[in-house]
């Protein structure tokens, strides 16, 4: 038997969430993907999980993408400081060699 064609995920969606609604079966479901029963309630448990991480991840805990940014800041301002230790450097440095600058404190 040959396999059904792939549903695209927007009606995989409509019918979790009609079943999630109350307003189908998952074999209702099955019968009108021509898929079956296992496959609706693979896809049901997969969209249940993925919005469980979801909320998970809106608790406090910080995203990938927020963890990149925070080591980039933190490497930044790393970078920020060492920049102004080398100008302060080069400032006396100058100062010595050519005396006080008006623009020094």
């Amino acid at each position: 038997m040959p396999r059904p064609p792939s549903l695209p995920p927007a009606e995989k969606q409509r019918l979790i969430l009609s079943i999630l609604a109350g307003e189908m079966t998952v074999a209702a479901a099955a019968r009108q993907a021509k898929v079956s029963e296992q496959s609706v309630g693979n896809w049901k448990r997969q969209f249940l999980e993925a919005g469980a991480a979801g909320l998970a991840a809106g608790s406090g805990k910080p995203s990938t993408r927020e963890q990149q940014l925070e080591a980039e800041v933190a490497e930044l301002t790393t970078a920020l400081g060492e920049a102004a230790v080398e100008l302060r450097v080069w400032k006396k440095s100058a100062e010595h060699r050519l005396g006080p600058s008006k623009t020094s404190r």
